[in-house]
């Protein structure tokens, strides 16, 4: 179980994420939805440990993660894919992955790629060009390959699906399926509230910092004033 226990994040301004608390078994598809500044991806960086926590506690299997660095995060378990296709874009495909395993051994980072490799065959082609050089959607596939070199028990996706072709979504909704039956947990940051809602075992609405819902999507598919009034800030 990953745990995150009443934390708070604080930007230059004011509190981004205030007092928020959720859980994300092994095995589920928990969605994160509100509207934007809502702070979601604030909640994503802090737990991965690239933002820090004002307040609370992040544990994975009851051993605490907050207050580590991110490279401390992934080996705990918890690989982030922060919003936006990020891939190092002047190294090939090849050694973005590698660069994801930087933590592994020579052994286990090639066995970690091949991996990788066989979720998404579809870079094995592209392999030896630049990353940045990729479509958009092809990109996201490498930003997820990388997060699964680092052999993560969670998976934490921020806006998945921005910017992609429905082609590309729906592939990448199918893989995230996929790692739902291995076991990996995953909290899904989906800006198409339906396509989370219908991957998603249990989902939190995020509205001005704090959790305004938690619960099953079809609690959300019944009754969309609850989704509404989160995004008017109600």
């Amino acid at each position: 179980m990953l745990k995150v226990n009443n934390i708070s994040i604080q930007s230059q301004t004011r509190t981004v994420v205030n007092g928020v608390s959720l859980e994300v078994a092994k095995g589920e598809i928990v969605a994160l939805l509100g509207p934007n500044g809502a702070g979601k991806s604030e909640l994503v960086l802090g737990i991965a440990g690239v933002m820090p926590l004002n307040s609370g506690v992040v544990t994975v299997e009851d051993a605490e993660v907050s207050g580590l660095d991110s490279q401390a995060v992934r080996r705990a378990g918890i690989s982030a894919v922060p919003e936006g296709h990020q891939v190092l874009e002047n190294l090939s495909v090849m050694d973005n992955l590698r660069a994801a395993g930087s933590n592994l051994s020579a052994q286990e980072c090639a066995t970690e790629v091949e991996g990788a490799l066989q979720v998404f065959p579809e870079l094995v082609a592209l392999k030896d060009q630049a990353a940045g050089s990729l479509s958009g959607g092809q990109q996201q596939m490498v930003a997820i390959a990388q997060a699964l070199v680092a052999r993560p028990r969670f998976l934490l996706i921020d806006e998945m699906s921005l910017g992609l072709a429905p082609v590309i979504i729906e592939r990448l909704i199918g893989v995230v399926r996929e790692l739902r039956t291995r076991g990996i947990g995953i909290l899904l940051i989906e800006q198409f509230t339906q396509l989370a809602l219908n991957v998603a075992d249990r989902c939190y609405v995020l509205s001005q910092g704090k959790i305004r819902f938690d619960g099953k999507p079809c609690q959300l598919k019944e009754d969309p004033s609850i989704l509404e009034r989160a995004y008017l800030g109600n």
